[in-house]
């Protein structure tokens, strides 16, 4: 297993590019705000053959560089259908103005080719099996993928904004809502094997097992208590 990842842009968004192996066809995670160099590099290092780009959710920071980078290669994106519309118009989803001079700097709109995602599916892309979990709470159409576990590596779970290290993703913008949140990350963190790797879309790696000991919000999550408002982490 070969995943490359890189933080990106303004908001130190990760990208990641995943594929069974060097040489192979691989999937581009969230490419963000100023990603697309950071990918062709990736691509080219790993001589790796993008057959699709998946979104964990509609923020700027997370698909600033999906129109680019699905044309270079001429692949689809895959996304959550209430999540789609941010693409297009990413100031609605923020609820406030990006700024002329940062506007200037994206490409706004969708690829030519879009796919909707659904919970509970599995997509199978590039030889690899992502199975997909709609996570509400950052934003409606939130989703995680997960990769099986192997014989060589754990399973591999990509959380978008839903779980950080030591953290979660902030509710406080459009669409966002704490306690859907916490369901969110009861219903799909906690089920999930201690050996898990959790790469989110900000900061640092972590395991299942880590966060269910030290990240304050899963464990009130797994008390059943509730939590302080989510921090204001991330877009």
């Amino acid at each position: 297993m070969l995943i490359a990842g890189f933080p990106a842009g303004a908001w130190g968004t990760n990208c990641y590019l995943v594929a069974p192996a060097a040489g192979e066809e691989c999937v581009i995670v969230d490419p963000g705000h100023q990603a697309a160099e950071g990918v062709a590099e990736a691509v080219r290092k790993h001589r790796l053959k993008p057959v699709a780009v998946v979104l964990t959710h509609g923020h700027i920071d997370h698909v600033a560089s999906v129109v680019p980078v699905c044309g270079a290669h001429d692949v689809p994106a895959w996304i959550h259908p209430a999540d789609r519309y941010m693409m297009s118009d990413p100031e609605k989803a923020l609820g406030r103005s990006l700024g002329a001079r940062l506007m200037g700097e994206l490409t706004v709109g969708e690829p030519s080719d879009v796919h909707e995602l659904t919970d509970g599916s599995r997509l199978e892309l590039a030889g690899l099996e992502l199975t997909v979990a709609h996570a509400p709470g950052h934003t409606k159409g939130s989703v995680t993928f997960r990769l099986p576990e192997t014989t060589e590596i754990p399973s591999v779970f990509f959380s978008g904004d839903l779980l950080f290290a030591g953290s979660i993703g902030r509710t406080d913008l459009p669409g966002g809502d704490h306690d859907e949140m916490l369901r969110s990350l009861a219903r799909v963190c906690l089920p999930l094997d201690d050996s898990t790797v959790v790469l989110s879309g900000h900061g640092p790696q972590t395991t299942i097992g880590r966060e269910r000991v030290s990240n304050p919000y899963l464990r009130d999550v797994a008390d059943g208590l509730g939590s302080a408002d989510a921090p204001r982490r991330g877009m």
